[in-house]
């Protein structure tokens, strides 16, 4: 008997222990934050005048024709040497 009742006590300390552990109001709050940004939209709502799905598609086209034709400018290197330099001196 007295062996039961050291278990129904050890029992209820733990209960009663495991209750008064504070919970943090924002735990998960990162996942959850995660899970929203990933998450698309399936009624995307755009603002009048912005950019919408299928801008400049005309200029992607003739842009990749010209790509394939080799009729592409030359890229122009820039110095980074010219000018002021912000790094360390």
């Amino acid at each position: 008997m007295r062996s039961e009742l050291k278990w129904m006590g050890a029992g209820a300390a733990l209960l009663l222990t495991a209750a008064c552990a504070p919970v943090d109001p924002g735990f998960g709050e990162a996942l959850r934050y995660d899970l929203a940004i990933q998450t698309v939209d399936p009624d995307p709502v755009y603002p009048e005048g912005g950019a919408q799905p299928g801008d400049n598609g005309e200029k992607a086209a003739e842009a990749t024709k010209r790509y394939r034709k080799g009729q592409t400018k030359p890229v122009q290197a820039e110095s980074a040497s010219s000018g002021a330099s912000g790094g360390p001196q």
